[in-house]
């Protein structure tokens, strides 16, 4: 049967059995809708301005709220430090509190930065069409440069025709001046750039060449200063309280809070670039992952979170691409977070038998299932343990008996790895045949040694637990036999997160969890640097200079790998 059909404001709608009805619902879906397309335009036009809208009372909320929290923080360490001068000199454990709330402050004071930041980001969206009022932080008055300081000028000369009626009798009226403070190893100074002011006598129009683009807003810090700051506060563990000290002492006076100022301004400026990174990651068709402890100062205590990092480092195959290493930070180990860090990653995992992954080496929805590849030196960590007297020695008081069961399997697991060290650097197929040949024996001969001293301990035995996690893993720690792309240890990502141990007991503990995750991201393009032979405190003072005038198209010649590889002709030219 040949179904009707009615005409209804421009709109042809199929009529079935119940027509009436049909019809009054289809009549009032279309109500309050315009039938024009200029009309439907504006409606659209106007539905997105008030998102924006939206979005930037939100942002400028959060910024006012940021702000609120720096300002009650930065005014009870003040009170506190005021009732200790009074009062005379207070307790360890009072000045212990103090740098715990400097650090805090720190951190605080960066997050208000990002906020205010992005506040400003959302206002522009709405600059065009709409009167906003932008977000201004109150921050304390800057001080001047020291008088003694050296002076670099720098002057911009102005244009030799008039850029708008293209008069020549062109007349210097003055100069706009900004300074910036910058630094030269082991030496400060200030680079006081003049842009020169014209006057066109035939126009009357004044101009003056625009001023120079600094990372940080209202910015009087230099590249190379902001980078300074940056590496010893992320690469050499240095607070940004011992640096204002240190600072202070060289005749620079660089307050917490205008160094923590600072940091998160950098922090916004880099985030693109952790982005590409991060997309580069985790193209890879292997990753190291592996996590740590970081303690975090959370709601007035310090709670244990996690640093987490996940690197690409194909040499030991003979890989030609460049090796990376991305980190992230949460507050507890739980699953979720692996998971969501690898939720768009297909391929080998090298890891720990951390139970948060299990999860992924099963099939799951939007991603393949993960290869799994454990990890060899892990396992031979736990009975090495065992048989270390140097080191029972201080845990058994005077105990150096060896355990023979943990000494043999050292022994047997070291076998693989003198295999392994012969074959460092070749490709997969190469990898595959000589463990075919040579590793595959040995792992068959120990896991049926294992089985078999497994029945003789007890299940409490530390020798029985340390045989039960390799055999309660065997698929995982047996991959490699079959797959020449899998590596034997995840050692890549051990000495990614070394830096992050040795800095725990300089910086004690990270001020917030948002302050943990400013940490990881420039960790991630701090060990990025060092994987590629790179100094990072120069690469990053270069990215700082550069990064506002490169198109966001050709933001990837600031990776570091792209960015090593573009300076090496001019290396070698000086050299």
């Amino acid at each position: 049967m040949q179904q009707k059909t009615i005409q209804n404001k421009g709109f042809v709608i199929p009529l079935g059995m119940d027509e009436p009805n049909q019809i009054k619902r289809q009549s009032e879906a279309f109500d309050g809708l315009p039938m024009d397309l200029a009309a439907a335009h504006a409606m659209i036009l106007e539905e997105r301005r008030a998102r924006v809208a939206a979005d930037l009372n939100v942002a400028q909320a959060k910024a006012e709220a940021s702000e609120t929290l720096a300002l009650i923080e930065h005014l009870t360490l003040q009170i506190l430090k005021l009732r200790r001068q009074i009062y005379g000199v207070s307790s360890e454990r009072t000045a212990r509190l103090i740098d715990q709330m400097e650090l805090e402050l720190s951190d605080l004071e960066a997050d208000a930065t990002e906020d205010e930041l992005a506040a400003e980001m959302a206002a522009r969206k709405l600059a065009s069409s709409v009167s906003v009022k932008m977000f201004e932080r109150k921050r304390p008055g800057r001080k001047p440069f020291p008088d003694d300081l050296p002076v670099e000028r720098r002057v911009l000369e102005g244009p030799k025709s008039c850029p708008c009626c293209g008069g020549s009798r062109l007349t210097k009226v003055g100069e706009a001046v900004t300074r910036v403070l910058e630094t030269v190893p082991r030496s400060w100074k200030v680079i006081e750039t003049a842009r020169e002011k014209v006057s066109c006598r035939d126009c009357e129009k004044m101009f003056e060449e625009p001023a120079p683009f600094y990372v940080t807003p209202r910015g009087f810090l230099g590249p190379q200063c902001l980078a300074m700051i940056v590496f010893e506060k992320f690469g050499q563990h240095q607070p940004l309280n011992r640096q204002s000290e240190r600072y202070a002492k060289e005749g620079i006076d660089l307050s917490l809070s205008t160094l923590a100022d600072q940091v998160g301004a950098c922090a916004t400026v880099i985030r693109p670039l952790f982005k590409l990174m991060e997309d580069y990651t985790f193209k890879a068709e292997r990753l190291h992952g592996d996590d740590t402890t970081i303690p975090i100062w959370a709601r007035g205590e310090t709670i244990t979170g996690r640093i987490w990092t996940y690197v690409k480092d194909d040499r030991p195959f003979g890989g030609k691409d460049p090796p990376s290493a991305i980190f992230y930070a949460s507050g507890d180990r739980k699953g979720e977070h692996p998971r969501a860090h690898l939720s768009r990653y297909s391929g080998i995992l090298q890891a720990d038998g951390y139970g948060g992954y299990d999860h992924l080496y099963e099939p799951r929805q939007g991603a393949d299932a993960l290869t799994a590849g454990f990890c060899w030196a892990h396992a031979r960590r736990k009975f090495f343990e065992l048989c270390d007297v140097t080191r029972k020695k201080g845990r058994y008081k005077g105990n150096t008996a060896i355990s023979p069961t943990a000494l043999e399997a050292v022994k047997r697991m070291d076998t693989l790895f003198a295999v392994e060290r012969d074959i460092n650097g070749s490709t997969a197929d190469v990898r595959l045949s000589v463990r075919q040949a040579r590793s595959a024996p040995i792992v068959a001969d120990l896991v049926a040694w294992m089985q078999e001293r497994r029945v003789r301990l007890s299940k409490h035995d530390d020798v029985a637990r340390a045989i039960n996690y390799m055999l309660e893993r065997t698929e995982g720690f047996t991959t490699f036999l079959s797959d020449g792309r899998i590596c034997m240890t995840n050692n890549a990502a051990e000495r990614a997160l070394r830096g992050v141990a040795l800095g725990r007991r300089s910086w004690m503990f990270a001020g917030s969890l948002r302050g943990a995750e400013r940490a990881a991201m420039f960790y991630s393009l701090i060990q990025t640097c060092r994987l590629n032979d790179i100094d990072a405190q120069v690469y990053l003072a270069d990215v700082f200079g550069r990064i506002a005038d490169i198109p966001q198209s050709r933001l990837h010649e600031l990776l570091p790998w792209e960015w090593a590889a573009a300076r090496a002709p001019q290396l070698q030219a000086a050299a």
